[in-house]
């Protein structure tokens, strides 16, 4: 018996993002097409080099994207919508980032013809995130008529590629299945059935086309296989897959599955006609014995034992313990839990950890070396790397016993128990009297979410700052009078409630984090979230507190530039727990009450130094929802508490606002009402205000911001669109709950854009402030 390794998928930005430097050289115009794709393949190149010197024996290809693996399957197949004015043929880069990004109707030099298009003016198509992470995926879009073709043959190519360059890869699909239950069928809603039977062809001709450049594997990804499937899904299942074995009799398919347990699903996935089948044992440990209880003896086993989407190194004699009885009786691949993709790419790169945690974790890279570590002791036997895994082991223990992650002020704090701790003394519409009379805003209330552009400029100096090229107080000089500038440029162009900026924050979960006990942060950490939009998430790996205030001295200075209200700005503590890598020693749940509290303090500060509107971000709550419905109630249930927590110690005057990105709302209405928000923003700009059925269904009771731009594109929407989609939003709420605004953030704009889209914004409030 025999045990190999594979990866999954590996990150795609480069060590030092170096994807996200050529991206937005291409867009800026600053580069060409030919030096774009020179990168890109470049970073290819080094990544399938990297995982085969690592001892990869299963290095995949195609898993590396321009900007989404998701919206790349749309060009593979041909799903793409006719507003993008694609005619047939390779989507060339043009109409690829029109979808990602939207075009304003700039003419784009370097297109694949080597010409210049005019494109039109056009959206994004809508976004939402991957199934429970922090990345984004762009949405396919189903007319009633769709047809699919052939368009992009990447996955060979990139096969091909690396074959050229000496590595045998094991190309990466994501499966049809997962696909097209990721997408969204227009007016006609055509059946999964339906859907499934045009574009099978389509992934049958990919297959036998990999198999005639040589390919003997494919890794067909289904993450739907651990959601909660219908009896028509599971069919679906059963369908494509026997479709596919027999179209490609030559090449054999590793199943794919992550992100939790197949549950239900297992009799359906055992059964299909595929030769390999992976599994999330991180997620869902407990299945490996009904799997193998059930799986036939030739279908190989890929064990997900190293955890993809966190970077706690792995306690290696723990997962060896439980795989020698298993490797005894037949082949086994181990792999990470899912892509890498989720994680930062090498520790080696953190030389200014502190050394204790520093040995607690393990990136990408290292969690690679862990899976060769485990199959060395399996095929050779545990003498041979028995220095490695003694050091493994000795880092668990110093991990469980350290005095830096327990402190017993925070201890003693969770333990005392106050029933009207997460409880507003007044119902919302005793409030909202309150709140108007305070705040005298007119109708329909313009804002922003928050941030403002983060400048070349204001990134430059943050490096200079954080180099000691530059002092505290030139710093905080250059950082008021951006403040400055931007509160009054708001006043000026009519902004009803306005917002300081974020100058001085690197990002709305670091900032925070940096403030608190208990987080530490990495410089060269980053992962993913969309396109060229990276972040880098806080490690938090103890008990949270907060020091002192984070936030109120640079909300009094902005309120102090102006009469019209300032709000206070947090993240909630939802989100800073889900955008952070998470310690895996104490209930997520603890961790969250522990982060409230702290959150809640500075809540208390802000509202004693005079806030009377103070937005707690909880962009990121519906990210954390189970994706088994059966689990959804409990997460739900501490989720909400703890935003109540952070946010209920106001008075009744004061009004707390709270922001949410994409989100399917319809299912966690009722969650989102037990908030007991004052004001809600959501992004829906994207859905055309789609995304507020579910509040009016429900007869929501208090204030929305449904967005009426779309910030993730540098496209400026007219006055008359925007006018469109508050009126249409108004066919959905009654006029005194409605507040104007953007989708999200403003800080990864430009200011010009920015600028032409807030005046126009301000300019729709008006129209819709006019009697009809």
């Amino acid at each position: 018996m025999s045990v190999t390794v594979a990866s999954l998928g590996f990150p795609r930005i480069g060590p030092r993002r170096e994807l996200k430097t050529a991206l937005e050289r291409y867009w800026s115009g600053k580069s060409d097409r030919g030096a774009l794709l020179s990168a890109a393949a470049a970073l290819r190149a080094e990544a399938w080099a990297r995982q085969k010197g690592l001892g990869v024996d299963h290095v995949p290809s195609n898993d590396f994207s321009l900007y989404d693996h998701v919206l790349d399957t749309s060009a593979m197949v041909g799903a793409i919508p006719a507003l993008y004015g694609w005619t047939g043929g390779p989507p060339d880069l043009d109409t690829y980032f029109a979808m990602a990004r939207g075009s304003q109707g700039e003419a784009r030099a370097g297109c694949s013809h080597g010409c210049t298009h005019e494109a039109a003016d056009v959206p994004a198509a809508e976004m939402t995130k991957w199934f429970d992470t922090n990345y984004h995926y762009l949405v396919p879009e189903f007319p009633a008529e769709q047809a699919f073709a052939l368009s992009s043959l990447k996955v060979v190519d990139e096969f091909l590629e690396a074959k050229e360059q000496g590595v045998h890869t094991r190309p990466v699909l994501l499966g049809p299945v997962t696909y097209l239950k990721l997408g969204k069928s227009q007016a006609g809603r055509p059946r999964l059935e339906d859907l499934l039977r045009a574009i099978l062809p389509v992934y049958a001709d990919v297959l036998c086309r990999l198999a005639a450049a040589g390919a003997d594997w494919v890794q067909i990804d289904e993450p739907c296989l651990v959601l909660d499937l219908t009896v028509e899904d599971q069919a679906a299942l059963r369908t494509a897959y026997v479709a596919l074995a027999e179209a490609a009799p030559g090449i054999r398919l590793m199943l794919t599955s992550y992100f939790g347990g197949l549950g239900e699903n297992l009799e359906t996935a055992l059964a299909l006609p595929v030769a390999g089948l992976h599994i999330d044992l991180i997620r869902a440990p407990e299945q490996l014995d009904t799997v193998l209880a059930g799986a036939r003896p030739e279908l190989l086993l890929s064990l997900g034992v190293i955890d993809g989407r966190n970077v706690w190194r792995a306690d290696l004699e723990a997962i060896l313990a439980r795989l020698e009885p298993v490797a005894k009786g037949r082949d086994l691949v181990l792999a990470p839990s899912c892509s890498l993709l989720h994680t930062p790419i090498d520790l080696a790169l953190e030389t200014a950890l502190d050394e204790d945690v520093r040995s607690w974790l393990a990136f990408a890279v290292q969690k690679i070396e862990e899976l060769a570590i485990l199959a060395s002791a399996l095929n050779e036997g545990r003498d041979c790397v028995a220095d490695v895994l003694s050091s493994s082991s000795a880092a668990a223990r110093a991990r469980k016993t350290s005095p830096k992650i327990h402190d017993a002020a925070v201890a003693a704090r969770m333990e005392a128990k106050d029933a009207a701790l997460d409880r507003r003394g007044t119902p919302f519409a005793a409030r909202r009297k309150l709140q108007v009379e305070r705040l005298g805003l007119p109708a329909f209330p313009t804002t922003t979410i928050g941030s403002f552009p983060q400048t070349e400029e204001v990134r430059k100096a943050r490096a200079a700052h954080a180099r000691g090229t530059i002092n505290d107080a030139e710093y905080e000089a250059f950082l008021r009078e951006e403040t400055a500038r931007a509160v009054r440029w708001q006043a000026e162009i009519g902004l009803d409630v306005l917002v300081h900026g974020e100058f001085e924050r690197n990002d709305m979960v670091q900032y925070f984090g940096e403030q608190l006990s208990g987080f530490v942060f990495t410089k060269h950490g980053w992962v993913q979230s969309y396109g060229s939009r990276c972040v880098r998430p806080p490690i938090l790996f103890g008990d949270v507190s907060r020091p002192q205030p984070m936030t109120v001295k640079w909300w009094e200075y902005a309120q102090g530039l102006t009469a019209r209200p300032m709000k206070g700005m947090l993240t909630g503590p939802v989100t800073i727990l889900n955008w952070s890598f998470v310690r895996d020693d104490v209930p997520r749940a603890l961790a969250c009450r522990q982060i409230a509290l702290a959150i809640r303090d500075e809540v208390a500060d802000l509202e004693a130094a005079g806030a009377k509107i103070i937005q707690i971000d909880e962009a990121a709550l519906r990210e954390g929802l189970p994706l088994r419905r059966g689990d959804w109630q409990r997460y739900l249930d501490w989720a909400v508490e703890c935003f109540r927590v952070a946010s209920a110690g106001v008075a009744d005057a004061t009004q707390i606002h709270t922001h949410m990105c994409y989100s399917e709302f319809n299912d966690i209405i009722v969650a989102i009402a037990g908030m007991d928000a004052d004001v809600i923003s959501i992004e829906t700009a994207r859905s055309k205000m789609e995304l507020l059925e579910a509040f009016a269904g429900y007869r929501y009771p208090a204030e929305i911001g449904p967005g009426v731009y779309d910030i993730h594109s540098p496209r400026v929407p007219a006055v008359e669109e925007m006018t469109r989609l508050l009126r249409a939003a108004l066919s959905h709420l009654a006029p005194e709950q409605l507040w104007v605004n953007p989708d999200c953030g403003l800080k990864t704009r430009k200011w010009p854009e920015t600028r032409a889209a807030l005046v126009n914004m301000v300019a729709a409030a008006k129209r819709v402030r006019e009697p009809a």
